[in-house]
């Protein structure tokens, strides 16, 4: 968790928060790193960006980000820290300061975004967005009070009761038939682990037990960098389309995620590629130019991720209503999950992607934590009774509710980013001083 005090030119002050999963192995795949190096990077992270943002002057909110985005990544990379983990030390102080901007003025995060409270500019960081209203832009946005929730289906996840040994036996779905049932998704996204026999095979398990739900359900796919090239996932789509068992499955895609390495995504066309199904960049998307010149390789999507910058999904989505003016309808942003936690991080990320429009959401944090268990039972009770919509209680633990696939989020709109609590943080500690490089 972040914390940042700010203080207004009328002498206002208020305190703003953010939280995120520190998570191994997604910022940084380098194998030669442990988990616990991986944690020290984006620890690493959050001290440099804390360092630059008080050594600022007065600013607006975005001011801060737009004064210190290009030499905190520069400093990141001195220190062997990528442009990705770069951005999750800003997005957490952005977060947090936009909270406080939130909370003193007594707005919800829609309404201070649509107004442009944060005094978000175009200029030097996205000149090829020179002449866009961003105000205009800003203002036509607005939060849905529901938003489907895509349930992620990982490469070992269990489909049915026969593939695992034993379960958790706490009361929640383990198996895929088990979430369809319980949570009744209209969403889902399928890695895959570019093997095209064994992708192929999974998909056609998947599909029976989809198509046999009743659902009207769509589906992403998640490349997670498996692919060498876009022309050898291609040819697995080619192979896809052609099976008679997965042609409703074929038809249902929205669009596939990241297929190849990060380190040489925005190196080669997708020509091929991007004839067959709308391709995102995810990992890739770095640095804040990530976007654009992954468009010029035929990429047409951005994920939306809290954890890689506030800012930067806003003005990808900026872009993508520019490039859409010339192609309708072509390019889109997609909202992936980075395990956000129940309370702060699930709901500041649930209404940045609401106020945005996106319609569905990655979320797998609540099949693979247990609503609030690590947190205290108190701060628990204090979410539940602010936000009845998002979650409830069941088994006397307090976990998000899904009605029907999806999460209602009219709550969420309370002064605030998302949130007008804040975490109970007696019992925890500060942050140990990051170890790296």
């Amino acid at each position: 968790m972040v914390s940042a005090r700010i203080r207004l030119e009328d002498g206002r002050e208020a305190i703003g928060w953010s939280a995120e999963a520190l998570s191994a192995k997604w910022f940084d795949k380098n194998l030669g790193l442990t988990d616990n190096q991986n944690h020290h990077q984006l620890r690493r992270s959050i001290e440099l960006a804390a360092e630059a943002y008080r050594a600022s002057g007065p600013q607006t909110a975005y001011g801060l980000f737009e004064e210190n985005y290009t030499p905190l990544v520069t400093a990141c990379t001195a220190e062997a820290l990528n442009p990705l983990i770069a951005s999750f030390g800003m997005a957490m102080l952005d977060r947090a300061v936009f909270d406080a901007l939130c909370r003193v003025e007594a707005m919800s995060f829609a309404d201070a975004m649509s107004a442009n409270l944060a005094g978000i500019r175009i200029g030097v960081l996205t000149p090829e967005l020179a002449g866009f209203d961003i105000d205009a832009f800003l203002a036509s946005l607005r939060p849905a009070s529901s938003i489907a929730i895509r349930h992620t289906v990982g490469l070992v996840d269990p489909l049915v009761a026969a593939d695992q040994e034993s379960g958790v036996n706490d009361g929640l779905p383990e198996t895929l038939s088990e979430v369809i049932a319980t949570y009744g998704c209209r969403y889902y996204k399928i890695k895959i682990g570019g093997d095209p026999e064994v992708d192929l095979d999974r998909i056609r398990r998947i599909t029976a037990l989809l198509d046999a739900s009743g659902i009207d359900y769509r589906v992403t796919l998640d490349g997670n960098e498996q692919f060498e090239d876009g022309d050898s996932i291609a040819a697995f789509f080619a192979h896809l389309s052609a099976d008679p068992a997965l042609h409703r499955f074929a038809r249902t895609i929205l669009c596939l995620e990241q297929p190849i390495r990060r380190d040489r995504t925005l190196e080669q066309p997708i020509s091929a590629l991007a004839a067959c199904i709308p391709v995102i960049i995810n990992e890739s998307d770095g640095t804040l130019d990530a976007f654009p010149h992954a468009r010029s390789l035929g990429y047409t999507g951005v994920s939306s991720k809290v954890c890689k910058g506030l800012y930067k999904s806003i003005l990808n989505a900026g872009r993508a209503q520019v490039w859409n003016q010339q192609e309708p309808g072509r390019y889109f942003l997609s909202a992936e999950d980075l395990t956000c936690e129940p309370g702060i991080s699930l709901q500041q990320d649930l209404a940045l992607v609401s106020w945005l429009g996106l319609p569905h959401v990655e979320k797998n944090a609540h099949h693979f934590i247990d609503g609030f268990d690590n947190r205290p039972q108190a701060e628990a009770e204090a979410f539940l009774t602010a936000h009845p919509d998002l979650y409830h209680r069941q088994d006397g633990r307090v976990r998000l509710r899904l009605s029907r696939g999806d999460a209602h989020i009219g709550s969420l709109s309370v002064p605030g980013f998302g949130a007008m609590l804040s975490p109970d943080v007696t019992n925890l500690e500060p942050m140990s001083l990051a170890v790296w490089p």
